[in-house]
């Protein structure tokens, strides 16, 4: 299934990328995620599969398409039937306002492969692999930078540490300021943050704090194919939030640990990623005349294989791509 897949997945978030693209640094976040979504619903029709849509835009009532419950695919005889997890524009704001590391996103696994999590936020904590193991939410921000340090091979003055700029953090920046680290701040964008801390070569050793568990779920799709671990906890808002976990038929005790295999437990697993904005592991949407050049990443668990895809589309044929290779 992975292989199959795989491509078409890539065609999916390219094509949300492109739409929204045309909307960055125009002010209109509603604009730039419609656009994205109308375009990856579009293209998800294409795909031979029987898709049901288990993290998405939210629920119908909220969402005109790629709502949480949406059948997608041809649904043809030879269709395979998958659970997909999509996000996709993560970074409205960032494009609005032209800044880096705005991503479209999908996640495909076979049926109850994938955690179905409720709209709500999770305290997260990433690492890439060979911090995989070394490290436990329930422990202290400064333990966990010290294990992270031993397992790298380096002192902790030496790792940056991604959290979201928000005042909930505000203790948690403290800390970590404290323990020597490093520290990147960032307005949005976490599952970017999840992947970058994964992959060498980004400076990005962890990922701390609370985000969206949506994006947790994608986060550990990743990071199963990358080898890297997320342990998380749910954090509910209010009694309505928790009341609809309980209807969904998840777990609303905060205390509970999810690891990566929990929130992502597919044997099927195919990620992919397409950059709208350039940031610290893809590059933007680049238009030319008569074209674009997108940067994607697709990941698959079993077939255990990483491809960095950097596709020319060719809008106008009768004009040759002014594209520097």
């Amino acid at each position: 299934m992975e292989g199959l897949l795989a491509l078409e997945m890539i065609r999916v978030t390219e094509a949300a990328a492109l739409a929204s693209a045309r909307f960055m640094g125009r002010g209109d976040n509603v604009a730039a995620d419609r656009a994205a979504t109308e375009a990856m619903r579009g293209a998800m029709e294409e795909v031979d599969i029987s898709g049901t849509v288990v993290i998405g835009e939210g629920e119908r009532d909220e969402a005109p398409m790629l709502y949480i419950g949406e059948k997608v695919g041809t649904h043809g005889e030879s269709a395979v039937e998958v659970d997909i997890a999509v996000d996709p524009l993560e970074g409205t704001n960032l494009v609005a306002s032209g800044q880096a590391n705005a991503i479209t996103v999908l996640a495909v696994s076979e049926r109850g492969g994938l955690l179905h999590a409720p709209d709500t936020y999770m305290d997260k904590l990433c690492v890439g692999p060979l911090a995989a193991g070394h490290v436990d939410i329930t422990a202290s921000a400064t333990e966990n930078l010290r294990s992270i340090a031993a397992a790298l091979g380096r002192s902790v003055q030496d790792l940056t540490v991604i959290i979201l700029d928000r005042p909930r953090h505000a203790g948690l920046i403290d800390e970590v300021r404290a323990t020597g680290a490093r520290i990147k701040l960032i307005s949005d964008g976490d599952l970017s943050a999840a992947i970058s801390c994964a992959v060498q070569g980004t400076g990005i050793h962890a990922v701390m704090g609370i985000g969206g568990a949506p994006e947790g779920v994608l986060s550990a799709a990743a990071l199963r194919c990358l080898g890297g671990e997320i342990q998380a906890r749910l954090r509910f808002r209010n009694d309505d939030e928790r009341r609809r976990a309980e209807a969904m038929g998840g777990d609303a005790d905060e205390e509970r640990v999810y690891h990566t295999a929990d929130l992502a437990s597919g044997a099927n697993i195919v990620f992919a990623a397409t950059g709208v904005t350039t940031g610290d592991l893809l590059q933007g949407v680049r238009f030319f005349g008569g074209g674009a050049r997108t940067h994607s990443l697709v990941m698959t668990y079993a077939d255990r294989q990483v491809r960095f895809v950097d596709t020319v589309h060719m809008f106008d044929r009768e004009r040759p791509p002014s594209v520097r290779l």
